[in-house]
This record gives C-alpha cells, sequence and structure tokens, in this order.
C-alpha cells in the first residue's frame, strides 16, 4: 500500500465538485420521498415547505460567519477546527467527537435505509430476498473503494447521480405545476397559518435533520484549487440550491394532492406519498424510476459522509489526537486512504451491531441515528457559533459588524431555537420510548465529554515532552534544575 506522511491533503476540486459532495450528502431525493411526508402526516400539513424555507433562512444566516472565517483558515477538521480556533483546543476536540459521533451516526442510520430500501426493490422484481445486513455490506464495500481513492472520482461519481436525482425531483415538480396539481396551484404552503396550525417544531426537526451535510464545504478546503474564494462561494451555494430544491419540490407534493387533502394522504401511506405522486403526473414507469433513483440518492450521501469522516479522523491524528497512522495520505490520489479505511471498519462494526441484535434497519437503525445525528449536529453548529463570533471578537481581522458580530449571533440563536424543538419532540423524532430518548442523549454528552478529555490528556502528554526536552538540554549543560 502506497502512503506518505506530509500530513496534506492533494486534489484540485472546484466549486461545482464541492457543491456536488455537499448536496449528495443532504440526499434531495431521499427527504422529499422519506422526510417530508412524515412532515406533512405528523401534522404540520400543507405548511411542511415553509419549515425547509426557515431552516435554510437560518443556517444562511450562520453561514455568513462560517464563510468569513474560512477566508482566515483552511483546515480539514471544519467545525472542530474552527471551534478549536475561537474556543480553545480542548473544547475543539470535544466538538470533534461531536462531529464523529454525527456523521458516523448518520451513515450508519443511511445503511440501514439504503439496504432496507434495496432489499425490498430486488424482491419486487422477482430476485432473491436476502437479508438487509448483507446488503448494507455490498454497500459499504462499493463506498469503500470509491472513498479510498481521490477526492475527484467520488465528486465525479457523485455528480452524475446528483444531477440525475435532482432532475427526477424537478421533473416531478414541473409536471404538477403544469397539469395544475389536484386542486390549482396556491401559495397556502408559505403562509404563517398554515405553518403554526399544524406541529412546527416536529417540521422544523426533519427540516434541518435533511440539511446535515451542508458544513462539509470546509472540510474540503484544502483540496481545493482556491480555498479562500471557492469555501465560501460553495457554502452559500450549497444552503441555497438544497434549500431551494427542497422548498419548490416539497410544495409539488402538497400540490399534487391539493393543500386541504395532502395531510390524510400522508397519513394513509407516508412511505408511498411521494412515489403516488409521481405515478399520477408522471407515469407509472416514473414511478418505479424513482424508487430506484432513491437508492443511488442514499448512495451518493453514505460516499459524501465517508468522506467527510476520514477527512475528519485525518485532522485528528494530524493534530496528534488520534494515532499519527490516520494522517497518512495516498502517494497516488493524495486521499486521507487511512482514515479511509477506518471509517469502513467504524461503519461495518455499527451496523454489525444492531443486524447482530435483529434490530430493524429502519424503525431502529435508520430513526435512532437520524435523531442521535440531528442533536449533535445542532450542538455542533452553537458551539462553532460561538467559536466564530469569539474569533472575530478577540483577533479583530475582519472588522465587518454583519459577517463577524450580527451573522453570526442571530445564526446561533436560530439554532438554539431549533434545538429546544428537537429536544422538546425527541422521543416522537426517534420513535421510540424515553428511555431510548435518554439514552441517546446521553451518547451525545459522552462523546464530547471524551473529546475534552482527549484535550486535556494531549496538552498534558505535550507539556511533559516539553519539559522533558527541556530538562535533558539542562542536564547536558551542566546547569542545575530547580
Amino acid at each position: 500500500m502506497s502512503d506518505t506522511r506530509d500530513g496534506k491533503l492533494k486534489g484540485s476540486i472546484g466549486v461545482v465538485g464541492i457543491v456536488f459532495l455537499v448536496i449528495a450528502a443532504a440526499a434531495p431525493l431521499t427527504a422529499i420521498g422519506g422526510a417530508l411526508p412524515i412532515m406533512i402526516a405528523t401534522g404540520n400539513g400543507a405548511g411542511a415547505p415553509m419549515a425547509y424555507i426557515l431552516a435554510a433562512l437560518v443556517l444562511l444566516v450562520f453561514s455568513v460567519g462560517y464563510a468569513a472565517m474560512s477566508s482566515h483558515m483552511t483546515d480539514t477538521g471544519a467545525f472542530y477546527a474552527y471551534v478549536g480556533k475561537g474556543l480553545g483546543e480542548n473544547v475543539g476536540l470535544g466538538a470533534a467527537g461531536l462531529a464523529l459521533l454525527t456523521y458516523t451516526a448518520i451513515q450508519a442510520g443511511i445503511y440501514g435505509l439504503a439496504a432496507s430500501t434495496l432489499q425490498s426493490l430486488v424482491v419486487s422484481y422477482g430476485g432473491p430476498d436476502l437479508p438487509w445486513w448483507l446488503w448494507a455490506l455490498v454497500l459499504i464495500g462499493i463506498v469503500s473503494v470509491l472513498g479510498y481513492r481521490s477526492i475527484d472520482l467520488g465528486a465525479k461519481v457523485l455528480g452524475v447521480l446528483l444531477v440525475l436525482e435532482i432532475g427526477i425531483v424537478l421533473a416531478l415538480s414541473i409536471a404538477v405545476f403544469a397539469q395544475g396539481g389536484a386542486e390549482g396551484i396556491d401559495v397556502r404552503s408559505f403562509t404563517p397559518d398554515a405553518f403554526l396550525s399544524g406541529s412546527p417544531g416536529i417540521a422544523l426537526m426533519f427540516a434541518v435533520a435533511s440539511f446535515i451535510g451542508f458544513e462539509a464545504t470546509a472540510i474540503y478546503g484544502e483540496e481545493a484549487k482556491d480555498p479562500k474564494r471557492t469555501v465560501p462561494i460553495a457554502t452559500y451555494a450549497a444552503v441555497i440550491v438544497i434549500g431551494a430544491v427542497y422548498a419548490v419540490s416539497s410544495w409539488a407534493v402538497v400540490l399534487a394532492f391539493g393543500s386541504n387533502s395532502v395531510a390524510d394522504a400522508a397519513a394513509e401511506d407516508p412511505a408511498g406519498l411521494t412515489f403516488a405522486a409521481a405515478a399520477q403526473f408522471l407515469g407509472a414507469a416514473w414511478s418505479d424510476i424513482i424508487q430506484i433513483m432513491l437508492i443511488t440518492s442514499l448512495f451518493a450521501a453514505l460516499l459524501a459522509f465517508h468522506n467527510a469522516i476520514s477527512r475528519y479522523v485525518f485532522a485528528l491524528a494530524r493534530r496528534g489526537a488520534a494515532p499519527t497512522v490516520l494522517a497518512r495520505t495516498h502517494a497516488r490520489h493524495g486521499s486521507p486512504h487511512v482514515g479511509s479505511i477506518f471509517q469502513t471498519v467504524s461503519a461495518v462494526l455499527v451496523v454489525g451491531v444492531f443486524a447482530v441484535a435483529g434490530a430493524d434497519p429502519i424503525l431502529q437503525l435508520f430513526t435512532w441515528m437520524s435523531g442521535l445525528a440531528t442533536v449533535s449536529i445542532l450542538v455542533l453548529m452553537i458551539l462553532t457559533g460561538v467559536a466564530i463570533y469569539t474569533f472575530f471578537a478577540r483577533t479583530r481581522v475582519d472588522s465587518r459588524p454583519w459577517h463577524t458580530k450580527i451573522a453570526p449571533v442571530l445564526g446561533t440563536l436560530g439554532l438554539l431555537v431549533i434545538l429546544g424543538f428537537v429536544l422538546d419532540n425527541f422521543t416522537l423524532l426517534i420513535g421510540g420510548s424515553s428511555t431510548t430518548a435518554a439514552i441517546l442523549l446521553v451518547i451525545v454528552v459522552i462523546f464530547f465529554t471524551a473529546g475534552l478529555l482527549r484535550g486535556f490528556s494531549t496538552r498534558r502528554s505535550r507539556s511533559t515532552t516539553a519539559v522533558a526536552g527541556q530538562r535533558a538540554a539542562e542536564s547536558e549543560s551542566g546547569e542545575l534544575i530547580p
């Protein structure tokens, strides 16, 4: 295995490539086909599309400070590096713990959903009825091969899948708008009354969860052609594109059944809501195509999160907070290939635990891990918002009030409000018991605390090494050591 220890990633990915990677992680078709029907069915009804717009606005404001800070540092650790820069290395490592938990959890959950969906699809076409975990292993194997190689290859694969995915979502939307929906075109979905009449907290939970991965723009900074320009542009572009696709396509699904009838339709068949809309407005064959595209959407998300995790562990290793072998980069591909192998092993272990326990891949693996990732990413983003404000207040390297003070504060406050909604509805979000909810929330605390303690131990180790070196030097010079 060819590798190098220079501790630097190599690549030539541009704005478009990074945006592809980030939007792929958000998995638009998965959100519209999976999360949206649940948002509609659980009480928000026709007002569900407004939740995507509100989530996008909060994240867009948050991105102002995030993008501004990316101009002053380029680091594949992203959130972890930003928190460390603003609030200190110890808190930064606590944030790293949350980041690894977030991406590992959401990826494991998606493996469960993708494997179950693939299993059902194969059976429906007359194929063998194999265990879901076997399909999960197949997906892990394909992702591991692509993740091991250059980020450029992964971006090209995701680019193709993403164009097809967004194409099918837009085709459905255009068909609904062109045919006038079920009851005509109206804008009720974007009125305050529609949004507040249901359960806005639940809708916001799913909306924010659908955006997980947008922050990964900074993770690929070291592999970008011009990071100080590429990362800010890619961040804004990713949030705007994701928000626009979600808002328009979710509105189309609402109109496909009618603003007054969509809630009942979603409650009756949440899993088949989007497919039913496709069958009615595009034709039965398109419904089958969307089901196949859902698999590719989930695969694209898996590859995107795999890349993000491998780069996080690479960043940790480079700082001495993880085994140094994880900081190696491939001599040919320039990728963090050892970190990629580590991520593959961790995915097998997490999925394996649920498989051995006989857990349901959707009701338990997907829902539990998605809920866990949602809380973890919100806490992580709140820490990042505080760190960004602190960094600019301390260094004064940027004097723009909106970018360095107002936007970071407003974005952080918005995230705090959303976190409050999530915690208030967390048991419902994961579809489990209050005991399960409590255990998952404790896991978030454990990962942050473990990272924090790792920071203290790393600093103590460095301090001890420095003192030992100083004493050795003084001893050689014949000086007395106090």
